[in-house]
């Protein structure tokens, strides 16, 4: 016979703020490094832009905006978080493997510390301090 679950207990608000922080400010780095100057200059950068599944330019910086620019805005809010998440740690593991296998560890440790990051928050999702939709009385 299953056990009955818990709900479960709420945070601390420590805890909630540390979650809220690591959010706010990995999708705040992510969209400003990354995702704002792809969007800015699409034209020059659908040029620049590795492609390493052979997609065209703009097709993979399509790709590359929507999880450098969208997901991190739903990171932000805290909406669907942990799926906003796997966009973008797709594009770093292609990053790391396959746009720039050469990389040491330390020319890598920027994408590395995002994977990080980005993975740390798909297992403890966005916290309780995410917008919501009011509940319908």
């Amino acid at each position: 016979m299953p056990l009955p679950l818990a709900p479960p207990a709420p945070l601390p608000a420590t805890l909630a703020g540390g979650l809220l922080f690591l959010r706010v400010s990995t999708a705040m780095l992510v969209l400003y490094v990354h995702g704002l100057p792809k969007l800015l200059h699409w034209p020059e950068q659908a040029r620049l832009i590795e492609d390493p599944f052979g997609l065209g330019g703009p097709l993979t910086l399509g790709l590359a905006v929507f999880a450098e620019v969208l997901c991190p805005l739903l990171l932000i809010l805290g909406i669907y978080a942990r799926l906003a998440c796997l966009p973008l740690l797709a594009v770093l593991f292609v990053a790391v493997a396959l746009v720039h296998p050469e990389w040491s560890l330390e020319q890598g440790q920027f994408a590395w510390l995002l994977i990080i990051l980005g993975g740390g928050l798909l297992i403890t999702g966005p916290g309780p301090w995410v917008l919501r939709r009011r509940p319908r009385p």
